[in-house]
């Protein structure tokens, strides 16, 4: 038994102003029929004893401690860059605004 006919998501494409040929109608209430079955098959299976999940396995945010350091130097930065200019990265215009 189809839950979503054609006629709903004719009504909808309309509402949301998406025109739709009759064959894309057919189409996508076919698809929706399967998204809701299949919503439908989980909410079966969903019980009470079951708690809601958003991931199969539990996650923990890995967190490392946040340790000051010396900062590298300058020139080392600037070593890998393409082009610089007086210890700053130097970069091609791009917005076309007065240097």
């Amino acid at each position: 038994m189809s839950t979503i006919s054609s006629a709903e998501v004719a009504r909808v494409a309309a509402l949301a102003r998406i025109e739709l040929t009759d064959a894309e109608v057919e189409r996508l209430a076919g698809e929706l029929d399967v998204i809701a079955s299949a919503v439908t098959r989980v909410n079966e299976i969903a019980t009470a004893d079951v708690p809601p999940t958003s991931h199969p396995i539990p996650l923990t945010n890995v967190m490392r401690p946040d340790v000051v350091v010396e900062p590298l130097p300058v020139a080392d930065v600037l070593a890998g860059a393409p082009a610089s200019d007086d210890g700053r990265f130097l970069v091609p215009q791009i917005l076309g605004e007065d240097a």
